[in-house]
């Protein structure tokens, strides 16, 4: 398959391996295909779905970025339907022991990344996306981030936008810079905002 540029965008539930090890098999598992479907179904700009792998949902578009304030804003959407399923579920459950588990251990965090060599390769049904740039996004998700709920925005994505186009400040939260040392990759530049803000 020919290798397009693509952006890469993995919504991750974050405090899933807690979850899941906390909460009875049943309502952890209903729980947590909820969520998920719910970030599938908040998707307003054309994101094909490629893999549901747990606790995440790995995203990509090939071609021309959206936008860079559609693209915050699409995460923002991630962010608030989910805290907005998350409090349906601890209501719906509110009867078994552990619903206080639901908002207590889960929440989200989002990576955005663009790659310039990126393969979508059909596997039986399936759409299997193939190169570095796929690896290095599934790398960003361990990061040195304060905090577990953020949109992190790599250096090569926000590389594709012109400078005055990056918003800074979104009233509700700001654009930080940082950046990660990696085994076999080196030192990633990113920036990254905080998405509690959006729940006071």
């Amino acid at each position: 398959m020919e290798s397009k540029p693509t952006l890469i965008c993995i919504p991750d539930i974050s405090g899933f391996t807690e979850f899941m090890s906390s909460t009875d098999i049943d309502l952890s598992s209903e729980v947590i295909s909820a969520l998920l479907n719910k970030v599938i179904y908040a998707n307003e700009i054309g994101l094909k779905v490629s893999e549901i792998e747990g606790d995440a949902v790995l995203f990509y578009r090939p071609g021309k970025l959206p936008p860079f304030k559609q693209l915050v804003d699409q995460c923002r959407r991630f962010y608030t339907d989910f805290y907005d399923q998350l409090k349906t579920l601890h209501d719906k459950f509110k009867e078994n022991g552990e619903s206080d588990n639901i908002p207590k251990m889960l929440g989200l965090k989002i990576i955005l990344h663009y790659g310039k060599q990126i393969s979508a390769v059909p596997i039986g049904k399936n759409i299997k996306l193939m190169g570095e740039d796929v690896i290095l996004a599934h790398r960003l998700l361990k990061n040195e981030i304060p905090g577990d709920e953020y949109i992190l925005l790599s250096e090569s994505l926000l590389s594709e936008y012109e400078d005055e186009t990056i918003e800074r400040n979104f009233g509700w939260g700001e654009l930080h810079d940082h950046d990660t040392a990696y085994k076999h990759i080196g030192e990633v530049n990113y920036s990254y905002i905080n998405l509690k803000p959006l729940l006071d």
